[in-house]
């Protein structure tokens, strides 16, 4: 769930629109405070998408004991909830950034690094979509991917491929 972000170029304020269903709307429905992460570690967010976190992710330390940074963020956003509008499906919820920091410069995504988050998209749409559909987009995604990833993409891949794979 990416945040939507305006003309503040700084990062001051952002809109993150979860479904009602959702784990992150609970949470920060309950508790009023989060950090975003801003990354570029899709093999983290394969993981992530298809609920195969074997091992806690690595956490930076140097950010202070009560604020838990992925250590693979590139950029972080500790905000506190200012709004939450959850008359509809899509809850709106307005954020206001209290600390921020980088831990690395963001690289950005090359196709192979989108080609794997779209993947990471489609593995969370079994039972919505339908299969063929899914295995049609993948075979387009497999194509970018055996064209242009590395280590890490192609193992993020491989991982989206055998969850659809059992998934049947």
């Amino acid at each position: 769930m990416g945040p939507e972000v305006g003309d503040d170029a700084l990062g001051n304020q952002f809109v993150l629109k979860p479904f009602n269903t959702s784990q992150t709307y609970q949470n920060l429905k309950r508790s009023g405070v989060g950090v975003l992460h801003i990354t570029d570690d899709v093999l983290l967010i394969a993981r992530a998408a298809i609920q195969q976190l074997t091992d806690a992710p690595a956490i930076d330390e140097s950010c202070g004991k009560h604020r838990l940074v992925l250590g693979s963020a590139c950029r972080w956003f500790e905000f506190e909830v200012v709004e939450l509008d959850d008359e509809q499906q899509r809850t709106r919820i307005q954020c206001q950034t209290t600390q921020q920091g980088e831990l690395r410069p963001f690289w950005g995504f090359n196709r192979a690094k989108h080609a794997v988050l779209e993947a990471a998209i489609l593995a969370t749409r079994v039972g919505i979509l339908e299969r063929q559909e899914i295995a049609q987009q993948m075979q387009h995604l497999e194509i970018i991917v055996g064209k242009t990833a590395g280590k890490q993409e192609l193992e993020a891949f491989e991982l989206i491929q055998r969850f659809l794979a059992v998934t049947n």
